[in-house]
């Protein structure tokens, strides 16, 4: 528990919480991990490939076949946040300036109704015509077997170019990813949860802290230790659901 009420505590004494996050965090919502045994990659061969920018324009047709079956993009909707997400939430509510960096594509964050999310992915929960730039929900694009821009020109004539999702497809630039660094570095503590810290480039964000903005306190979340420990000041290896729910039992003693 002495972890715990180390993280607790410099969580009370922060005011600007950097927040960053994994796959690890939604698995307690139902959503496998993308790189486990039970993830995409070991479902799914050439993923990288379907999934990929040059794909989606070679043949988006047969991308989006595969882009819904691989996500299982009908049942996205239905997830739902778990303690973790409602615990960023609650970080709000205590008056703390939380942003949240998230790898994650599922919008959870968003559903837990926290305010300041970057989303470095992308997201699941629209797409957009790459000619008008028009974005539509998941409704609609679950209701089109090959989702198509409906929007009518002065005209009257149908964009019905065939839309692209908003996710960081393999071969595309992460989003906002200097603007991420900057909230890292502004921030008094630095929390990644659930991120084994195997992706680049954002799996950098850690390292870029510990050389160039070391009085940043740094706690990282996650069930297995990771190759980047090292650079945090606190480690906990713990299911983030078990670790918020003690990390609120001590508040509340407070």
């Amino acid at each position: 528990m002495e972890k715990i009420k180390e993280l607790a505590q410099l969580i009370q004494n922060a005011k600007n919480i950097t927040i960053f996050t994994g796959a690890g965090m939604s698995t307690e919502s139902g959503i496998p991990d993308f790189r486990s045994k039970n993830g995409i990659y070991s479902q799914e061969e050439n993923v990288e490939h379907y999934l990929s920018e040059y794909y989606f324009h070679k043949n988006p047709k047969d991308f989006w076949a595969k882009f819904k079956r691989i996500f299982s993009l009908k049942l996205m909707g239905n997830f739902e946040p778990n303690k973790g997400h409602l615990f960023l939430k609650e970080l709000e509510d205590m008056g703390k300036n939380v942003t949240i960096l998230t790898q994650n594509i599922d919008g959870l964050h968003h559903k837990a109704g926290n305010s300041n999310i970057i989303e470095l992915h992308g997201t699941l929960q629209t797409a957009t015509c790459p000619k008008c730039k028009t974005k539509y929900d998941l409704t609609f694009i679950n209701a089109h077997d090959l989702p198509r821009c409906h929007k009518t020109n002065e005209k009257g004539e149908i964009c019905n170019f065939i839309l692209k999702p908003d996710v960081v497809l393999f071969g595309g630039m992460v989003q906002r990813f200097d603007e991420a660094l900057n909230k890292a570095f502004n921030s008094d503590l630095f929390i990644a949860m659930g991120t084994s810290l195997e992706v680049s480039p954002v799996n950098q964000i850690p390292v870029y802290l510990s050389y160039e903005a070391p009085k940043v306190k740094k706690a990282i979340i996650n069930k297995t230790p990771t190759k980047m420990d090292h650079l945090f000041d606190l480690v906990i290896h713990e299911g983030i659901g078990a670790t918020v729910t003690k990390i609120n039992q001590y508040f509340h003693k407070k």
